[in-house]
């Protein structure tokens, strides 16, 4: 009867582990350039809410003060997907004591959402330039070499 009993709970146990079609398992993105990525970062005047170390540029009008901290220990941003999606889905992770300054009242992020003007390759060139200041581990790319037409 354990017997049994281990052998269904092996099977469910490995079931669990095969990723399902919401998984990210699989999805890579391009490699990016950290310097074009920097320009990305001043064209859309991240600085405007943002502080990031090395950083200043006076000409923007600040829009939160304190702006938010990019870089260093983050509690939400851990991983490389957790600093993409913190880009292209900024109310997906709001901690409990997030400031109150920076969600609105329907609890969502007062962040801009770029998904509308920024291009994907905008966006990997910008996480390529943002990534070296978080305490992440590096993300390693994907590498299919040349396509070959037979």
């Amino acid at each position: 009867m354990n017997k049994l009993l281990f052998s269904i709970a092996l099977i469910l146990g490995l079931q669990a582990c095969v990723p399902g079609p919401e998984s990210p398992v699989g999805f890579s993105l391009p490699k990016g350039d950290a310097v074009e990525g920097e320009k990305v970062f001043m064209n859309y005047q991240c600085l405007a809410c943002h502080n990031l170390d090395g950083f200043a540029y006076e000409m923007v009008n600040k829009q939160f003060e304190p702006p938010v901290l990019l870089g260093d220990t983050s509690t939400r941003v851990k991983t490389y997907a957790d600093l993409v999606t913190s880009v292209i889905n900024p109310s997906h992770k709001l901690a409990h004591n997030y400031p109150l300054a920076l969600i609105q009242q329907q609890g969502v992020s007062k962040m801009l959402v770029f998904n509308d003007v920024m291009t994907v390759t905008e966006l990997v060139n910008l996480v390529t330039f943002l990534q070296p200041n978080y305490k992440i581990p590096h993300y390693e790319y994907t590498y299919f070499g040349p396509y070959e037409i037979e």
